[in-house]
């Protein structure tokens, strides 16, 4: 796997050829936001629920879904694509600084 160094938010960050970043532990809200911007996306409240479940999954292990996402009680599968229209589970995954998810294609 091909990694490169972009920078963020004056941190420096190891992203896959994806731009999915490959070391959690450089994530902070301000990449997030970064990231979030770079993806044309405004950032709600409500994208910070997703973003914080997202990563509380990730920490956790657990594979996730778009369907999943909707029976969590943080969205409705609707209102996720309404948050990051392009591809939710990828872009949100993106923004939250975890891999990309295996049932993304």
């Amino acid at each position: 796997m091909t990694t490169t160094e972009k920078t963020y938010a004056g941190v420096c960050v190891t992203c896959n050829e994806q731009g999915y970043l490959t070391n959690f532990e450089q994530w902070n809200k301000d990449v997030g936001l970064a990231i979030a911007k770079e993806e044309q996306i405004e950032m709600t409240d409500k994208h910070w629920e997703v973003i914080q479940f997202l990563q509380e999954q990730h920490k956790k292990q657990v594979p996730l879904s778009i369907r999943k996402i909707g029976k969590s009680g943080v969205v409705s599968i609707k209102e996720f694509y309404q948050l990051f229209p392009k591809g939710p589970l990828k872009i949100s995954s993106r923004i939250s600084g975890i891999p990309k998810p295996v049932s993304c294609i």
